[in-house]
C-alpha cells in the first residue's frame, strides 16, 4: 500500500459513522429524485422555449416551481451528509452543483455513495 492510498482512505477527524450512515440514504434518494426531476425540467424547457408552448399550452408548465423546492431539499441532504462526513466546503458545493447538470447527479451520487460506503466500512473495521 502506498502512502497516497493510505491517506485517501484515512477518515477525517470527527467522522461519526452513525451520523454518516443515517445521512447517506436521504442523500441517495434525493440525488435520484433531483436527477429525474432535472430531466423533466429539460423537457419542460424544450416545450416552452423550443416549441413556444407557454402557460396552459405547456403540459409541464407547472414543473419548475416544485423542482426548485425539491432541489432545495437536495441541498439540505447534501449539507447534512457533507457535515456528517466532514467534507471540505469545495466538495460539498461541487456535489450540490452536480444537481444542476442533467445526468451528472446520477454519476456524482454513485461515486459519492461508493466513497462514503468505503469510509463506513473502514470505520467499522477499526
Amino acid at each position: 500500500m502506498t502512502a497516497q492510498h493510505v491517506s485517501q482512505n484515512a477518515l477525517p477527524r470527527g467522522f461519526e459513522p452513525q451520523k454518516v450512515a443515517k445521512a447517506l440514504t436521504p442523500f441517495r434518494v434525493m440525488a435520484f429524485v433531483v436527477g429525474v426531476g432535472l430531466l423533466v425540467l429539460v423537457v419542460e424547457m424544450v416545450l416552452s422555449y423550443g416549441y413556444g408552448l407557454k402557460g396552459d399550452a405547456n403540459p409541464l408548465g407547472w414543473w419548475p416551481a416544485p423542482h426548485g423546492f425539491i432541489y432545495m431539499v437536495y441541498l439540505a441532504t447534501v449539507a447534512n451528509l457533507g457535515f456528517a462526513a466532514r467534507w471540505p466546503l469545495g466538495k460539498m458545493v461541487g456535489v450540490m452543483l452536480a444537481g444542476c447538470v442533467p445526468f451528472l447527479s446520477f454519476w456524482v451520487e454513485h461515486r459519492t455513495a461508493s466513497k462514503v460506503k468505503r469510509q463506513l466500512a473502514d470505520a467499522a473495521g477499526r
